[in-house]
């Protein structure tokens, strides 16, 4: 094997077809990745500026709005590229840097929902030790491990990346960086490359969701044994925005891997919008979730916007 630096730049494909079309397509997703900058940054900020809110369970949020912002800088600049300028060239070195962001984000995101799952756990199953089990410097240490399991996990096939030759058409088929568009071409043996990702995902984002769901069956059981219906109400309550955040991102995990396995004669507009369904929606929907289900974000934002007058009263 050897190391593959003189070879030419991929080529991004926005929407095959609608060139012509491409600014208006732009319009739209413009709209939503602002949309997204500006819900989680004001996650962020209130979560840091207002002190009722520094809570095992707002640090986790913040977690959440970081990885959205995260995933979303790292595909909105190459998007916005194609679609505005037809800048379709990468570089190998951008290409594999933009892939390994995009894959090890998406298992953070598992990591962090997960994390969540674990604080709505302790926070009704054993309540009287959530201040001393869930300490500022346990939820550090979780974000951490969250953090570096993704970025080891995803590294052995990036590093792969660099090494194949390239001789195909060079043309990937989204306007981002994908490791699965990148091995199909490659002139090598990528059979490492194929499984490994079957084996991670396996191994972390479906064992994460068993355990999300697992920690919720104990949840309930809790709860059911509750005897005011007030207090059942009210424990389950806490749990709300969590299970949504939950259901947005696998329903889109399942969706886009149901497209992926069957959807082979689908349109290949379909595929790239469903990538972009995958990527988007729930950096969209995360904060419009806990901004609606959540009165302490509710009320921080209130304050945010209000008035200085009105703040001061």
């Amino acid at each position: 094997m050897w190391l593959n630096t003189t070879a030419s730049p991929f080529l991004l494909t926005g929407f095959p077809g609608m060139e012509k079309a491409h600014h208006w397509i732009s319009i739209p997703l413009l709209a939503v990745y602002v949309s997204i900058l500006l819900g989680n940054g004001t996650l962020l900020f209130l979560i840091r500026d207002d002190h009722s809110l520094h809570e095992p369970m707002y640090y986790f949020l913040a977690m959440l709005a970081a990885t959205d912002l995260g995933v979303t800088l790292t595909t909105m600049p190459t998007v916005l590229g194609v679609l505005w300028l037809n800048h379709r060239e990468i570089g190998h070195q951008a290409c594999f840097s933009q892939a390994y962001f995009i894959h090890t984000l998406s298992i953070v995101e598992s990591g962090v929902l997960l994390a969540m799952a674990y604080d709505r756990f302790i926070a009704i199953c054993n309540p009287l030790r959530y201040t001393s089990i869930l300490t500022n410097t346990k939820v550090m240490k979780i974000g951490m491990g969250v953090l570096i399991r993704a970025g080891l996990s995803i590294m052995p096939i990036i590093i792969h990346l660099h090494w194949f030759p390239y001789c195909q058409s060079h043309v990937l088929s989204h306007a981002f960086c994908l490791h699965q568009d990148v091995i199909k071409l490659a002139c090598a043996d990528i059979t490492f490359n194929r499984l490994y990702p079957v084996v991670v995902v396996f191994a972390m984002v479906l064992l994460d969701f068993l355990t999300i769901v697992f920690s919720y069956i104990l949840i309930l059981k809790t709860v059911m044994g509750i005897a005011s219906g007030e207090e059942r109400a009210k424990a389950l309550n806490t749990c709300v925005s969590h299970i949504c955040c939950i259901l947005v991102f696998y329903v889109t995990v399942v969706g886009l891997t149901f497209i992926h396995r069957f959807g082979k004669h689908a349109p290949r507009v379909v595929h790239i919008t469903m990538s972009y369904i995958y990527f988007l929606f729930p950096p969209f929907m995360n904060p419009v979730i806990y901004s609606i289900k959540t009165k302490q974000i509710q009320s921080g934002i209130i304050r945010l916007f209000s008035p200085p007058s009105s703040r001061a009263s």
